[in-house]
C-alpha cells in the first residue's frame, strides 16, 4: 500500500466533523436520565419501565473481575445520549451535508447501489439514513430501526426485546445497553422467504466522550434466510468513548442467519458487545467478525443451539497494536442431540498489543451425536507482543465428538528474508504473511468486505511499522 493510499484510507476513518445536537443527555447516568431519553423518543410506558428495570440491574451488577482491565472506564465521563439534529430518511439527499460527507467517504451509498438489500447509517445515537429494496418489502421482509420497530411493531419488540435471549441482567453491560439502548436494526424475514442479497447497517460514533448502545434485533422464520452485515467505525480522540451493543438473533426451524461484521473503533474505544443467537431445529446461525481498533474489546458471539439438528459456525479475526487488548472467542451451548459447531479463530498481535482466545463449549446430558470443532491460530510479531488461548470446555455426554487445535507463532526471519531476496521490501513481505494467514476467514465474507478487512489490517501494520 502506497504512503499516498494509507493517509486516504486512514482520512476515511478519522474524518470528524462538527454537528448539531438536537438533543444530549449529558454526561453520567441517572433514572432522569432514563426517563429523559425514554421521553425525547416519545416512546410506549412499557419500554420506559424496561429501561428502568434494566438501571436498576445496572447500579446492582459489579464490573467483570476477569479479562481485561476496565478500570479507567468512567461512566460518570460518558454521554449515554447523543441525537443529532437530523430527521431520519429514504433518501440519501435529505440527509444532512456533514453527515452524508462523512458517510460518503465510509463508501455506504456506493455499496447500497452494487450489492446490498437495504442500509440503514446510525450516527451517534440516532438512525439518519434506512431504506429497503421494494422487491423484499413487497414479500413480507421488514428491516427498520429499532426506534421505529418499538412504535410500528410493538407486539413483536414486545416478545423478543431483551426478554428470552439477552435478558438486562445477564451482564452489567447489558443492564446498561437495556437502560440506555438507541437506533440499530430490526429484521423480519417471514416464513420460506430468503433475502438473496444482504442488509447492512453501519455505525459511527463521531462526538468525543460519547456511548454509543444500538440495538439488533433479527428475527429469520422457519425456512427463511438473511445475511446482516454490521460495519462500525469511530474518530481518534483523548477521551475514552464506550460502545456497548447488543444483538440478539433469533433461527427459526430450517432457517440460515449470517451475521458478519467488521469493527475499526478508534483506539480509545471501549468495545463491549453481548451477541447472542437462539437457533432451532436444524437451523444454522453463522458469526464472521474482523476486531480492529479500540483501546479494549470483549465480545465472544454466542450460539445456543436449542433444536435437534442445529448448527453454529464462528469465525473470528482479532488484530491488537500497541496498547491494545482484544479479548475475543465465542461461545456454544449445545441444548439438543445431534447440534453441531465449528469455532475458528485467527489473532495478529504487533507491539506490545495482546490478543486472546476465550470461549465456552458446553455440552449437557441428552445432547447425543453432537460434534464440536475448535481451531485457534495466533500470530505475533514482536517479542514484546502477547496471544493467549483460553478455552473451556464442559462435557457431560459421552456419545459426542470434540476436536480442539490451537498454535501460536511468531514472523521469523526465515520467512521474511525469503521474500526480500526476491525483490519484496520487508513490510510488504510482512502484510503478505498476514495477508495469506486470515485468508481462510477473509474468504468467507462478501467481496467489498474481504477488501476491507484487508485494508484495515495493512492501515494497522502500516501505523506500527511505518
Amino acid at each position: 500500500m502506497t504512503e499516498e493510499n494509507v493517509e486516504k484510507n486512514q482520512e476515511r476513518f478519522e474524518h470528524k466533523v462538527d454537528t448539531k445536537k438536537a438533543f444530549d443527555a449529558g454526561k453520567g447516568i441517572t433514572e432522569e436520565t432514563i426517563v429523559a431519553i425514554s421521553e425525547d423518543k416519545d416512546e410506549p410506558e412499557w419500554m420506559k419501565k424496561r429501561r428502568l428495570k434494566a438501571f436498576r440491574h445496572f447500579k446492582k451488577r459489579p464490573m467483570p473481575n476477569w479479562g481485561p482491565d476496565l478500570s479507567e472506564l468512567d461512566f460518570e465521563e460518558i454521554s449515554h445520549y447523543v441525537r443529532p439534529d437530523a430527521n431520519q430518511s429514504d433518501n440519501w439527499d435529505d440527509v444532512p451535508e456533514n453527515i452524508k460527507e462523512t458517510f460518503d467517504k465510509l463508501g455506504i451509498p456506493e455499496a447500497e447501489k452494487e450489492a446490498l438489500s437495504g442500509v440503514g447509517a446510525q450516527f451517534e445515537s440516532q438512525v439518519v439514513y434506512q431504506n429497503m429494496k421494494e422487491e423484499w418489502e413487497e414479500k413480507g421482509v421488514i428491516f427498520c430501526d429499532m426506534d421505529k420497530a418499538v412504535q410500528e411493531h410493538p407486539e413483536l419488540v414486545k416478545e423478543y426485546f431483551m426478554t428470552k435471549n439477552v435478558p438486562a441482567q445477564d451482564n452489567k453491560f447489558a443492564a446498561l445497553h437495556g437502560a440506555v439502548w438507541s437506533g440499530g436494526s430490526f429484521v423480519y424475514v417471514p416464513e420460506d422467504v430468503e433475502v438473496e442479497i444482504p442488509v447492512q447497517a453501519y455505525f459511527r460514533m463521531n462526538q468525543k466522550g460519547m456511548g454509543q448502545f444500538e440495538h439488533t434485533l433479527i428475527i429469520a422464520e422457519p425456512g427463511s434466510k438473511v445475511h446482516y452485515i454490521e460495519g462500525c467505525s469511530a474518530p481518534q480522540y483523548t477521551r475514552s468513548n464506550l460502545h456497548a451493543g447488543c444483538v440478539e438473533v433469533f433461527v427459526k426451524e430450517d432457517a440460515h442467519v449470517q451475521y458478519s461484521t467488521v469493527q475499526n473503533w478508534s483506539k480509545n474505544t471501549y468495545n463491549l458487545n453481548t451477541k447472542r443467537a437462539k437457533v432451532q431445529g436444524n437451523g444454522v446461525m453463522e458469526w464472521i467478525s474482523g476486531s480492529m481498533g479500540s483501546k479494549v474489546t470483549m465480545l465472544y458471539p454466542s450460539s445456543h443451539l436449542n433444536g435437534e439438528g442445529a448448527r453454529a459456525n464462528h469465525i473470528t479475526i482479532g488484530y491488537a497494536g500497541d496498547g491494545q487488548n482484544i479479548d475475543t472467542g465465542a461461545k456454544i451451548v449445545h441444548n439438543a442431540p445431534n447440534t453441531k459447531s465449528t469455532i475458528e479463530s485467527k489473532s495478529i498481535s504487533q507491539g506490545d498489543g495482546r490478543t486472546n482466545y476465550r470461549g465456552l463449549i458446553r455440552i449437557p446430558k441428552g445432547s447425543h451425536g453432537s460434534k464440536t470443532s475448535i481451531e485457534c491460530d495466533a500470530l505475533m510479531f514482536d517479542s514484546e507482543a502477547t496471544s493467549d488461548t483460553e478455552p473451556y470446555i464442559e462435557i457431560k455426554e459421552d456419545d459426542v465428538e470434540m476436536a480442539h487445535e490451537a498454535t501460536v507463532g511468531r514472523i521469523g526471519d526465515e520467512e521474511i528474508h525469503y521474500l526480500t531476496s526476491r525483490g519484496i521490501d520487508e513490510e510488504e513481505a510482512k502484510e503478505m504473511i498476514v495477508r495469506g494467514f486470515i485468508e481462510p476467514i477473509a474468504k468467507e465474507l462478501p467481496l467489498e468486505y474481504a477488501v476491507e478487512l484487508n485494508r484495515l489490517i495493512e492501515l494497522e501494520m502500516e501505523g506500527s511499522l511505518g
